[in-house]
């Protein structure tokens, strides 16, 4: 089966398995597939590349919600919370096939677990792990 998200003579393709295998957003990916629900928040995405900015991770994020592999979600507003996260990124169903499709996706079950042994993670984050998420995720 083949996604919508590349070309019949690959070069698209290639050039978006480039794109998302691009450092941050690549790590952004990763910390999607390796969050217990796979709907982090922003400031989760923010927590887990300290070495990236703030105005970075939102600026990647775009641009793979443009491309296509990355959907934001939010809650409905009678299920948001006051002091909890609203909005969500995950990945997309063309976006979960096309990386399966390229073999970036064999990591996933390593990713979880190297997330559940996090320790020193933020109060704040832990909260937000704990937030309601959509469930038309």
């Amino acid at each position: 089966m083949s996604t919508d998200l590349g070309t019949a003579d690959g070069i698209e393709s290639r050039e978006l398995v480039h794109f998302v295998t691009q450092q941050t957003r690549f790590a952004l990916i990763n910390n999607i597939l390796q969050h217990p629900e796979q709907l982090p928040s922003m400031y989760e995405l923010e927590e887990l590349n300290p070495s990236v900015s703030d105005a970075t991770v939102y600026k990647h994020v775009q641009k793979l919600i443009n491309a296509g592999i990355v959907k934001e979600v939010a809650l409905e507003g009678d299920q948001r919370r006051q002091g909890y996260p609203w909005k969500f990124y995950g990945l997309t169903a063309e976006g979960r096939e096309f990386l399966e499709e390229h073999n970036l996706l064999a990591a996933e079950e390593t990713l979880q677990q190297i997330y559940d042994t996090i320790s020193d993670k933020p109060e704040k984050m832990v909260k937000y792990e704990k937030a309601p998420r959509p469930e038309e995720a």
